[in-house]
């Protein structure tokens, strides 16, 4: 990673660099992968896998495994790096709780993580939607563990114990990027509020309950930055920390600074472990949800 401060900025006419070698993978073929296929369209569910162009949703179909998204798939946000598309969102739908909770029953999952976009047009910003879903899930499945991925609610503290009351095992909420980049990289998102979520979250339930973040690399940020990034998620009690490189989704996005190498990848997971991090994930395609239940509460 450079030691230079480059400000990311959307370059809708810039022509994409070509990926390193490091990300040529051989795309899976299975027949898991076309059985996920038709569950979802089946019930008619969203992935993140899917709305945020993740480069591994071959792989994890292939393997049975998906991160669902609720509450739609038209965010109220406009974050420069992500492809979930910005729209007014429809209404919630009643019946979704029920329907990824079969999803999660037929694909015979031990460890799911579900994910939402920003609802901000809600007052709770979904987090009873998120609440319904998690208690669906434990009902068809008893003994799964349960992983959610939320926004940050704007920090309402209704929001935060609404979704801590149906008892997650791991509540995941991601910085994204450094301090200085946050303003051109999120949407109505700030970094104090991000910390102040997860600090809620473990002051709240401490060991009952594991905390999780993630930041892209790629951005412009410096070491410097990036390691002041992962002292302030210590400083918040995050146990579990997801780093991975930012992959431009569209000309319309931000655009890609620098690729790290996976050996700086690697000395990343080094220094996070340093600081205590329980579990780290650091890799050129590792995502939030990532193989997620290779660490799971129920085996730590």
């Amino acid at each position: 990673m450079s030691g230079t401060t480059m400000e990311p900025s959307a370059a809708p006419l810039q022509k994409r660099p070509r990926l390193p070698e490091w990300f040529r993978l051989k795309l899976p073929v299975a027949d898991t992968f076309i059985a996920t296929r038709n569950l979802l369209d089946d019930l008619k569910l969203h992935t993140v896998c899917e709305s945020a162009k993740c480069p591994n949703h071959w792989e994890c179909w292939s393997r049975g495994t998906a991160t669902f998204m609720i509450a739609g798939d038209r965010c109220t946000r406009a974050c420069g790096f992500c492809a979930v598309t910005t729209a007014k969102p429809f209404a919630l739908e009643a019946d979704e709780p029920s329907r990824v909770a079969e999803a999660t029953r037929r694909m015979k999952l031990q460890h799911v993580v579900i994910t939402a976009v920003a609802r901000d047009d809600l007052a709770d910003g979904g987090a009873e939607h998120f609440a319904q879903t998690i208690a669906a899930v434990r009902a068809a499945n008893p003994g799964i563990v349960i992983e959610v991925l939320v926004p940050d609610f704007l920090d309402k503290d209704m929001a935060i114990d609404t979704v801590l009351a149906a008892e997650p095992h791991v509540f995941n909420h991601n910085l994204e990027t450094v301090r200085r980049l946050t303003p051109s990289v999120r949407s109505r998102a700030t970094y104090n509020r991000s910390l102040s979520v997860l600090a809620k979250v473990k002051a709240r339930r401490g060991a009952m309950l594991h905390t999780k973040s993630g930041l892209m690399l790629g951005l412009g940020e410096t070491e410097e930055e990036l390691l002041q990034a992962m002292r302030d998620l210590r400083a918040a009690q995050c146990d579990i920390l997801t780093l991975g490189q930012y992959l431009q989704p569209s000309h319309a996005h931000l655009p890609v600074v620098e690729f790290i190498p996976p050996a700086k990848f690697a000395e990343h997971k080094c220094t996070a472990e340093a600081l205590g991090f329980a579990h780290v994930a650091s890799g050129p395609l590792v995502r939030s949800s990532y193989h997620a239940d290779e660490f799971s509460p129920a085996t730590s």
